[in-house]
Order: C-alpha cells, then structure tokens, then sequence
C-alpha cells in the first residue's frame, strides 16, 4: 500500500474522481483488501476527501441538487470503506450572504444525509484561503457551520497550513502559531480540531490565494512547521500531505521532510500555549 510504503501511519484518498461529477460504488473485493491493509500497517485514521465540485452552500438550485446528490455518494462510499472522517469544504455562498451561505449548506447536508446511518463518520469541515465568497476562512464561520449541522451529522474541523496563511492567520512565526492556536481552542475547540493538512504556502500571509507548496519551500519554511509539528496541543494529531507532485518522489521528499522536523526541536525558547 502507498501509504505504508512511505512509511506514513495515516491517509487520505478521493473514493471516486474528484473532478467529475458521476461515481461508481467501490468493488467489494477493494474494499476487503483497504480493510485489511489498513489493518496490518496500523493505518488510522482514513480520511476520505470529497470532490472538488461539490458546493452544498450553492445558491443556484441546480447545483445545488447535483452537490446534494454527490455528497450523499461521498458519505455512503466512506461508510462503505470505514473511513473516520469526509472532509469537506465548505463551499462558495455567491448570490447570499455568509449567513444565507451556512443555512443552504446545512439544509444541503442535512438532503444528503437523510436516511443514512452516520453516527460513526465524522464530517470535518476545512478552512479555506478565503478567496471571492468562499466560506469558512475564519474560525467564526467554521463554528457556525458545525453549529448549524449540529444534531445532523457528527462534525468536526481539518484545519489546512496553507489555508490558515492565505486567510491571514500567521502559522509561519512563533507568536502567530501561538494566536492561532488559542484563537482556534477558543472558538473552535481544539478536541474538534481532529485532521491537519500540512502544506506549504506559495502565497503569503492574508493573500487569499490557495496554492500549496513542498515542505519547507514556502511561506512557512522549515522553522514554521518545526513549530506546528511540535506545538503540544498539535503535534498528537493526524497530519495529512497535500502537496505537488511535481517530480517523481515528491510524495517521499514530503513525507521524509515532515519525519526529519519532527526530531528537531525549534530554534525558539519561548512557551507554547
């Protein structure tokens, strides 16, 4: 399996394309073969991520009724496969306010879901860079969207490194990393808080522009995650590469990258909170 081949303990996959809009039910045989792989590398959690076009804040009703009836795919695969968590993001309200926004997402989710049994997936709803009327780039619109599912769906957050910088929260420095963190304790729980995706950012700080890049060779550089991975209240939690696969062994670089900053302790001396 790639996962373990890279000497990773977790992962995430797409359960059917990310850019097209039909999926077909994964074999049964495939399945048992996860299962059991998962099993004998230890492989925990699986994340499962859903398609790129899914917009369950959407507006326009057509849309809308295609985000509904894929995002009811996306769940039944990873009931189907046992994953932990559907990340998912949480979609562009154009022709609403954010409010307006977080209601359609919620009545969305709630069409998708209706009649299944989903007690043991949790939904993570990921933070966005921000950009044209993206939600959920602010920890404010993230709680109240896992507010307003509330009661739904297990919901929880996957917070991603690039995401935070593009949206404005500094990750790169010492004093930001520490802001951030209380700021998402605070207003996201951190208990909530379940996934991180770690991924360099090729723009930077506030630019809303989502663009990831290696570890190390963006806006947060080596130093900035040496702190993400060893801040106490992040580095027990599941973290997830998404970065380019520009070259063969990208995925291994990555992955080596993330192992060797975990054994260094960062440069500063100053208390974590």
């Amino acid at each position: 399996m790639t996962a373990a081949g890279l000497g990773a303990n977790t992962f995430q996959i797409f359960s059917a394309s990310p850019r097209m809009w039909r999926a077909r039910d994964p074999d049964p045989d495939q399945i048992r073969l996860l299962r059991a792989a998962r099993e004998r590398y230890d492989l925990t959690p699986l994340s499962i991520h859903d398609s790129y076009l899914i917009n369950l804040a959407a507006a326009d009703p057509g849309v809308r009724a295609k985000s509904v009836e894929a995002f009811r795919g996306e769940v039944r695969r990873a009931l189907a496969m046992g994953a932990e968590y559907l990340v998912a993001h949480p979609g562009s309200c154009g022709g609403q306010d954010a409010e307006g926004g977080v209601r359609t997402l919620a009545e969305s989710l709630r069409a998708a879901i209706h009649g299944l049994k989903v007690k043991h997936l949790m939904v993570l709803f990921e933070n966005t860079a921000g950009g044209g009327t993206l939600l959920g780039a602010s920890f404010e619109e993230l709680r109240l969207i896992r507010e307003a599912v509330a009661g739904d769906v297990p919901a929880g957050f996957c917070l991603d490194t690039a995401h935070c910088v593009a949206a404005g929260y500094d990750v790169a420095s010492a004093e930001g990393l520490r802001s951030t963190v209380r700021d998402a304790g605070r207003i996201l729980g951190l208990e909530n808080v379940r996934l991180i995706h770690a991924n360099d950012s090729k723009a930077p700080v506030g630019s809303r522009l989502d663009r990831h890049e290696h570890i190390g060779a963006g806006f947060i550089g080596e130093e900035g995650f040496r702190r993400i991975l060893a801040h106490p209240k992040l580095r027990a939690k599941p973290f997830i590469l998404e970065t380019p696969q520009d070259r063969e062994g990208d995925d291994r670089r990555d992955v080596e990258s993330l192992k060797r900053l975990c054994r260094k302790r960062p440069t500063t001396t100053k208390r974590s909170n």
